[in-house]
């Protein structure tokens, strides 16, 4: 299950989001920190790993319901499309190896 695990002073929550088994205390021994959520902040900040979360839902997680709220509202960012054009590589002629030129073969039978 995927889930909040509250961590923090009295009065000033801070939530890791964890991966831990569904029988577990709140705050028991997890399986993997997944992201984290400050609810004390304007507005609430939401660090999420979407690869991890996709990869415990793939196996069989769940998400609790407070988690469905949070990664529906925090869906993964889309490729970022710079607007500025790339800049290509100038190219460049095949550098040579041996400036010197090679040896004429001469052929032993005609000799």
């Amino acid at each position: 299950m995927i889930r909040l695990a509250r961590v923090g002073a009295p009065k000033q929550p801070y939530y890791r989001i964890v991966v831990i088994e569904k029988n577990r205390a709140r705050n028991g021994r997890s399986i993997e920190v997944v992201g984290t959520y400050n609810p004390r902040t304007s507005p609430a900040t939401v660090n999420l790993k979407h690869e991890r979360i996709a990869y415990w839902r793939s196996v069989g997680a769940t998400l609790s319901p407070i988690m469905q709220k949070l990664v529906a509202k925090n869906p993964p960012a889309a490729a970022v499309v710079s607007e500025t054009p790339a800049v290509s590589e100038p190219v460049l002629a095949p550098a040579v190896s041996d400036p010197t030129p090679e040896p004429a073969v001469t052929d032993p039978a005609a000799a």
